[in-house]
């Protein structure tokens, strides 16, 4: 490795040796080196407020000194084990301590995994087939998770659309697709197929989207009246929206919820947690031969990933931490309320004030094609010109973290002005 390699070196290198020029995450044209609190500087020494954050797991911001202290500690003892470890035993003793569905909890290596898992421990619980997932939903990368995620040929639900080569059509005809928030249509879904469905998975957020009132309500009456798993993906909301995650913030408990990103603390790990009836499938002994849920997984419950997890939910807990959470976010939500409003661009701020971000669009927004139809051009640029002034996000969301200073802030409402003054022009 030369010291001296410019970013475009490494895009160079890159496109070389990875399809697109990427790891299939976030834009290739940018190689971060380093991140510091709520900045990241990339291979040409250019910093950055970052709202991408790892897209998430990095609630704290970038270096946290009683992370790395906790986690320099650890990997003095040892990096992973394949086996049980002290760490990892106390990491699930508090998700189960926080998280209102959870009795146990299987630890895997990524939000995509759980997803899967969950998914599959509800076809043995159940012995039914049928997945019920929300138009626009977003549980990672199986089979049944690549269906309408992102569909731009809009079908009549309940069709799902594959949003990938190479899944077999038998994968598609067991998934059922709902308009997320549309209350009536998900209880007379399930009322045609509760004799087959196994499951309806939701993001209790989609995305950006809060369930509108009753909602979720709906979803655990009906589900609950017919023997169905409620599966909540967690993933992004868990330890985020409050601690206990969606289900203390919205007062709705399912059957199984997936966790991951911040329970982390920014290396890979994630977990499946539920009912101990449902986590029973996990033991042969109890769910006999026909019912056992197979899963292993090389790094799951790694000693590392537990530290800094660990480590991470302790100082969530600390007085101060979710009201600092949320105080930013609300800086930042209103920045760009008052600078798009002043410059006259329609538009609306979909989310929650830890995670958000904007549609340009004057219709409300309350379902994956009420995003769709918001002007993507626009976001583009919009994003763009954030950039340029040093502003770091993903095309979809502004992820807040605890890290973010005043001077940030600062920088962050002058990006805005900028950015909603250059589309003012257009």
């Amino acid at each position: 490795m030369k010291a001296d390699s410019t970013q475009a070196d490494w895009i160079a290198r890159a496109n070389t040796v990875l399809p697109v020029g990427g790891f299939g995450n976030f834009d290739p044209s940018i190689v971060i080196r380093e991140g510091k609190g709520a900045r990241v500087i990339d291979e040409d020494g250019n910093a950055y407020v970052d709202y991408l954050i790892g897209s998430g797991p990095m609630l704290l911001g970038h270096g946290h000194p009683e992370v790395l202290e906790a986690v320099a500690e650890q990997i003095g003892k040892g990096f992973t084990f394949f086996a049980n470890n002290a760490r990892g035993i106390e990491l699930a003793e508090e998700l189960v301590a926080s998280v209102a569905c959870a009795e146990q909890v299987r630890y895997v290596s990524t939000g995509g995994e759980a997803d899967m898992y969950a998914i599959r421990l509800a076809r043995a619980h159940t012995g039914r087939d049928k997945i019920v997932k929300f138009e626009g939903g977003y549980h990672g990368m199986s089979g049944e998770a690549l269906m309408s995620l992102a569909p731009t040929r809009l079908e009549n639900f309940p069709l799902a659309v594959p949003d990938s080569a190479g899944i077999p059509e038998s994968v598609r005809d067991q998934m059922l697709i709902a308009p997320f928030n549309d209350a009536d249509f998900a209880r007379s879904l399930i009322s045609e197929y509760a004799d087959e469905i196994a499951a309806v998975i939701v993001e209790p957020l989609q995305r950006l989207i809060p369930p509108a009132p009753g909602f979720l309500e709906a979803l655990r009456e009906e589900t609950a009246r017919r023997g169905i798993v409620l599966i909540f993906d967690e993933v992004v909301t868990g330890y985020r929206l409050a601690y206990g995650g969606a289900q203390e913030k919205y007062g709705v408990v399912p059957d199984l919820c997936t966790l991951g990103k911040t329970i982390g603390g920014g290396f890979p790990l994630a977990a499946i947690a539920g009912t101990a009836e449902i986590m029973a499938h996990f033991d042969k002994a109890k769910a006999g031969a026909g019912g056992f849920t197979y899963q292993v997984g090389t790094l799951s419950g790694n000693p590392v990933a537990a530290v800094a997890g660990l480590k991470t939910l302790e100082i969530l807990r600390r007085p101060g931490s979710y009201e600092r959470l949320y105080e930013n976010g609300r800086a930042v939500m209103s920045a760009l309320e008052r600078h798009l409003t002043a410059a006259g661009i329609a538009h609306q701020i979909v989310g929650d004030p830890v995670l958000f971000d904007v549609v340009f669009t004057g219709k409300a927004v309350v379902d994956y094609r009420g995003v769709l139809a918001g002007d993507a051009e626009m976001a583009k640029r919009f994003n763009r010109a954030l950039r340029d002034k040093g502003i770091l996000k993903p095309d979809g969301k502004f992820y807040i973290s605890l890290a973010l200073t005043e001077d940030d802030l600062a920088q962050t409402e002058a990006a805005i002005a900028y950015a909603a003054e250059t589309l003012g022009e257009t």
